[in-house]
């Protein structure tokens, strides 16, 4: 379900619509889960286990993310089936079209864009005995491409990935897969995946322009979701990434444990590693703040791909609570802030500069936060330096949790 708050002329509007989606329709017909998502899958007969072999249907349920791209509003699943819709309406208008190309089955819900270079960028995982990464550019005039493509035997789960002014970073954590597995298992997608750890972390960075792998550099295991920013830095680069000892996290999400009140430990923190392309030193890491965080978001139209100073994010103040609070990271310095009141549970803090912004941090954040107590959801909204608390827009229900989104100016789009 796509959920829109239209702020204008001092005022507040919300709507929601679900997404036209074939996995939507499929359910609404059957009244059951029809097409394997992340963690689910539907029940089915003999007859139906083995068709799903030769003709596996991949999901696009595209609840995980929503982007300009190539100058329209898509949203995101983690296969390769965005769909495109509507701002102002939420009407789905179809899937976006990666050409035969791009082809694959996995991809992120976290595409970069480069300014400079009016494209976004993204990888695509094409599965099968030898198994490719696929780099790949968007232009803004809808122009596609793959820029570099990795070869690997058993694929890694990546939820994101990195980029400097002039590199594309992969960060392949040891949870990884036999494609097989995929196909023939009849579980789940990410039950397919097994955590491998000591095959460590691995980075692959690729130059933008050229395509070029110029290093692949590996460090001790982590596990993360979510890459928060990557720079140029003494001969090398700086990769910031929310991680985690492994990928217990995974089971701490699942609906069955949520429902129980079973206490989250796997908490992330703030990380940055410093890959070197000068040399083939190691990779050295260092936290940059202890406290717990999530859901990353900086300054992307300023500081993507450059060097930057905060980082805000949902945390957790009370200890094995869902994520409760919002946070705001100096980099510089570790010091942090915090936004927290009992029995409220915000979403992804979106950041917005302000109009005439001369400092990282002018702005305001917007949040879609759960009351319990009332049992409905509100929009808040935040001065992004301070965390002092603005605004709020009540809704008439409660909001499903969920994971993403962002902000959009209304302006008239090219046709």
């Amino acid at each position: 379900m796509l959920h829109r708050f239209a702020i204008a002329d001092g005022g507040v509007t919300y709507a929601n619509r679900f997404l036209d989606s074939k996995a939507f329709r499929a359910a609404e017909e059957s009244g059951k889960i029809t097409y394997a998502e992340f963690a689910t899958d539907p029940c089915r007969t003999l007859f139906g286990r083995v068709a799903a072999i030769f003709d596996p249907k991949l999901t696009d349920n595209c609840c995980v993310n929503v982007s300009d791209y190539a100058h329209e509003i898509v949203a995101f699943t983690e296969t390769t089936m965005p769909l495109r819709f509507v701002p102002q309406t939420l009407e789905t208008l179809g899937v976006f079209a990666y050409g035969e190309a791009l082809k694959g089955q996995v991809s992120t819900a976290h595409p970069h864009y480069d300014a400079t270079r009016a494209c976004h960028y993204n990888y695509i995982a094409d599965f099968g005995l030898k198994s490719v990464y696929r780099l790949c550019r968007i232009g803004d005039d809808g122009t596609q491409a793959e820029i570099g493509a990795i070869t690997v035997e058993r694929p890694a789960y990546m939820h994101s990935f990195g980029m400097s002014a002039d590199h594309l970073i992969l960060t392949e954590f040891p949870l990884v897969v036999n494609p097989i597995d995929l196909r023939l298992s009849g579980k789940p997608f990410i039950q397919n995946y097994r955590w491998e750890a000591e095959r460590g972390l691995v980075f692959h960075v690729v130059e933008k322009d050229t395509g070029q792998l110029v290093r692949t550099a590996k460090a001790d295991a982590s596990f993360a979701f979510h890459h928060v920013n990557a720079f140029a830095d003494g001969g090398g680069l700086a990769v910031d990434a929310v991680t985690y000892p492994d990928a217990t996290i995974i089971d701490q999400l699942y609906l069955a444990r949520l429902r129980a009140g079973t206490t989250i430990t796997a908490i992330g923190k703030l990380t940055r590693f410093h890959v070197p392309l000068a040399s083939e030193a190691p990779v050295t890491r260092r936290t940059l703040a202890d406290l717990p965080l999530e859901l990353p978001r900086i300054n992307y139209g300023a500081h993507a791909g450059e060097p930057y100073r905060y980082v805000w994010g949902t945390g957790i103040a009370a200890k094995g609570d869902f994520l409760d609070c919002i946070v705001k990271i100096d980099t510089a310095t570790g010091n942090s802030a915090r936004w927290y009141a009992a029995g409220l549970y915000p979403g992804e803090p979106v950041f917005v500069p302000s109009p005439s912004a001369t400092a990282e941090d002018d702005g305001v954040l917007l949040s879609v936060v759960l009351d319990i107590a009332k049992g409905r959801s509100f929009l808040l909204v935040l001065d992004a330096a301070s965390l002092k608390e603005l605004a709020r827009a009540a809704t008439p229900h409660a909001i499903p949790f969920h994971f993403h989104g962002n902000f959009f100016e209304n302006k008239p789009r090219p046709a």
